[in-house]
Protein backbone atom coordinates (compact mmCIF):
# COMPACT_ATOMS: atom_id res chain seq x y z
CA UNK A 1 0.00 0.00 0.00
CA UNK A 2 1.51 3.05 -1.06
CA UNK A 3 0.62 5.50 1.88
CA UNK A 4 1.16 3.05 4.50
CA UNK A 5 4.26 3.85 7.17
CA UNK A 6 5.02 0.35 7.78
CA UNK A 7 5.30 -0.89 4.28
CA UNK A 8 7.21 2.82 3.57
CA UNK A 9 9.56 1.23 6.28
CA UNK A 10 10.44 -1.86 4.86
CA UNK A 11 10.76 -0.89 1.11
CA UNK A 12 13.42 1.25 3.24
CA UNK A 13 11.60 4.56 2.03
CA UNK A 14 11.52 5.66 5.98
CA UNK A 15 14.19 5.52 7.97
CA UNK A 16 13.65 3.43 11.03
CA UNK A 17 16.28 1.96 13.52
CA UNK A 18 16.38 -1.89 12.15
CA UNK A 19 16.88 -4.75 14.66
CA UNK A 20 16.64 -7.48 11.94
CA UNK A 21 16.08 -7.69 7.95
CA UNK A 22 15.43 -10.99 6.06
CA UNK A 23 13.50 -11.53 2.90
CA UNK A 24 10.49 -11.28 4.56
CA UNK A 25 10.54 -9.47 7.74
CA UNK A 26 11.91 -6.36 9.35
CA UNK A 27 12.15 -5.65 12.70
CA UNK A 28 12.72 -2.20 14.13
CA UNK A 29 12.75 0.08 17.32
CA UNK A 30 9.39 1.49 18.41
CA UNK A 31 9.57 5.41 18.09
CA UNK A 32 7.41 5.45 21.27
CA UNK A 33 8.64 3.32 23.30
CA UNK A 34 6.48 1.72 26.22
CA UNK A 35 9.80 0.02 27.82
CA UNK A 36 13.34 0.27 27.76
CA UNK A 37 13.29 -2.41 24.62
CA UNK A 38 10.40 -1.96 22.60
CA UNK A 39 10.53 -2.76 18.86
CA UNK A 40 7.84 -4.15 15.89
CA UNK A 41 8.13 -7.32 14.19
CA UNK A 42 6.23 -6.63 11.03
CA UNK A 43 6.03 -8.83 7.76
CA UNK A 44 7.22 -6.72 4.64
CA UNK A 45 3.84 -8.45 2.58
CA UNK A 46 0.67 -5.64 3.81
CA UNK A 47 -1.80 -7.47 5.87
CA UNK A 48 -3.86 -4.80 7.26
CA UNK A 49 -3.98 -6.98 10.76
CA UNK A 50 -4.12 -10.33 12.62
CA UNK A 51 -7.99 -10.29 11.87
CA UNK A 52 -7.11 -10.22 7.80
CA UNK A 53 -4.82 -12.92 7.82
CA UNK A 54 -5.69 -16.37 6.13
CA UNK A 55 -4.21 -19.90 6.13
CA UNK A 56 -1.93 -18.72 3.42
CA UNK A 57 -0.71 -16.44 6.15
CA UNK A 58 0.46 -19.30 8.58
CA UNK A 59 3.93 -19.39 7.80
CA UNK A 60 4.69 -15.66 8.08
CA UNK A 61 2.73 -15.88 11.49
CA UNK A 62 4.78 -18.49 12.51
CA UNK A 63 8.15 -16.89 10.81
CA UNK A 64 7.52 -13.59 13.47
CA UNK A 65 6.80 -15.27 16.49
CA UNK A 66 9.71 -17.31 16.14
CA UNK A 67 11.50 -14.09 15.48
CA UNK A 68 10.51 -12.79 18.52
CA UNK A 69 12.51 -14.51 21.11
CA UNK A 70 15.50 -14.71 19.08
CA UNK A 71 15.59 -10.98 18.47
CA UNK A 72 14.19 -10.31 22.42
CA UNK A 73 17.31 -12.42 23.99
CA UNK A 74 19.82 -10.06 21.46
CA UNK A 75 18.16 -6.99 22.39
CA UNK A 76 19.13 -7.61 26.28
CA UNK A 77 15.95 -9.42 26.99
CA UNK A 78 16.83 -13.49 27.77
CA UNK A 79 14.95 -13.63 31.14
CA UNK A 80 11.53 -12.54 29.80
CA UNK A 81 9.61 -10.40 27.46
CA UNK A 82 5.71 -9.41 26.24
CA UNK A 83 4.30 -9.17 23.05
CA UNK A 84 1.22 -7.34 21.55
CA UNK A 85 -0.72 -7.96 18.65
CA UNK A 86 -3.35 -5.06 18.69
CA UNK A 87 -5.95 -5.82 15.86
CA UNK A 88 -8.27 -3.23 14.82
CA UNK A 89 -9.53 0.08 15.89
CA UNK A 90 -11.42 -1.37 18.81
CA UNK A 91 -7.84 -3.30 19.99
CA UNK A 92 -5.59 -0.88 20.26
CA UNK A 93 -4.05 -0.63 16.40
CA UNK A 94 -2.92 2.70 15.35
CA UNK A 95 -1.12 1.56 12.15
CA UNK A 96 -2.91 -0.79 9.69
CA UNK A 97 0.18 -3.17 8.97
CA UNK A 98 -0.21 -6.09 10.99
CA UNK A 99 3.04 -5.72 13.62
CA UNK A 100 4.13 -7.72 16.99
CA UNK A 101 5.10 -4.98 19.63
CA UNK A 102 8.11 -7.10 21.47
CA UNK A 103 8.96 -5.32 24.67
CA UNK A 104 10.37 -5.53 28.09
CA UNK A 105 12.62 -3.92 30.44
CA UNK A 106 16.50 -4.78 30.57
Amino acid sequence: MSDCIFCKIAAGQIPARKVYEDDAVVAFHDINPAADVHFLLIPKQHVDSLAHCTAEDEAMLGRLLLLAPKLAAEQGLAAGFKTGINTGRGGGQEVFHLHVHVYGNR
